[in-house]
């Protein structure tokens, strides 16, 4: 079912609480429920914690406890402080991140951040050599496989296969350092600047993501393919999960950040509907 169909089903139910007829003398309740129980949520979100992986660079996340235990007054509460780096985890570099002029978080509008998808899986190739650079073949390669184009208004998924390591920071990362000096130690795949800018100027997708710390591979130094995908208002999806559970296509994503103002990016939860 399109996400659009979803929304406006949802938003019909919340206005009018609209029934459909069942058995005769019976009415059943169209609900969310009925309406994404046909199709399959997957959650492509790493969770926060102690161990989420961040740029070597970045404030890691921490969780303080403000409270948590029965109070005075006989009931149980629970609340926490937290602080984190923008970008770290599973998150969204905004276009501004490497474009001056670029959209930040709260200015993405919502239609790129949500809609039919594809994902491209290179981990057999990505999981012998951890510098592997995704390639303009790797879309032609898909095109070929599945006999058409990368849809119009798609969002790209790029699976590496090296969600399976994380949060080993050694194998995810190639690094357990921390600080500048460990930035040349970092070995991860990513996508070359020839396919970024071939995706640009013969395709046309709203988003893209990968299973990986960055979209520019560990020993970018110039970040060139952030730099051309975010100049064009495409924002990239980082540290993704679960890519091994969707299909080549014919699926849909839904990938909301934490709306920051003025952010050059921000933890993102991301799901697939697959029918």
């Amino acid at each position: 079912m399109k996400i659009k169909t979803i929304i406006f089903l949802l938003t019909l139910l919340s206005i009018t609480g609209c029934h459909k007829k069942g058995a005769p003398g019976q009415d059943r309740p169209l609900t969310a429920d009925s309406i994404l129980s046909k199709n399959q949520i997957i959650d492509l979100s790493h969770s926060y914690s102690d161990k989420t992986v961040y740029w070597v660079t970045a404030k890691e996340f921490e969780l303080d406890t403000v409270f948590k235990g029965q109070t005075e007054k006989g009931y149980y509460y629970a609340a926490n402080n937290f602080s984190t780096a923008e970008h770290g985890g599973t998150h969204i570099d905004a276009p501004i991140h490497f474009a001056k002029n670029g959209q930040t978080v709260d200015q993405i509008p919502l239609e790129n951040l949500m809609g039919k998808a594809i994902k491209i899986d290179v981990s057999s190739e990505a999981l012998n050599d951890p510098d592997y650079l995704i390639s303009i073949n790797d879309f032609k390669v898909w095109e070929t496989k599945e006999q058409m184009k990368i849809p119009d208004g798609s969002i790209v998924l790029l699976q590496t296969g090296f969600s399976n390591f994380y949060p080993d920071r050694k194998k995810y990362l190639g690094t357990t350092e921390r600080g500048e000096h460990a930035v040349s130690k970092l070995h991860f795949p990513g996508l070359s600047p020839e396919a970024a800018q071939w995706i640009v100027d013969k395709r046309n997708i709203k988003a893209i993501g990968i299973d990986t710390p960055s979209i520019d591979y560990g020993q970018s130094e110039f970040f060139k393919s952030h730099v051309i995908l975010l100049s064009e208002n495409i924002p990239a999806f980082e540290n993704l999960n679960n890519l091994e559970k969707l299909p080549s296509k014919e699926f849909e994503i839904i990938a909301l950040p934490m709306k920051i103002e003025g952010g050059s990016g921000a933890p993102l939860r991301i799901v697939a509907l697959v029918r």
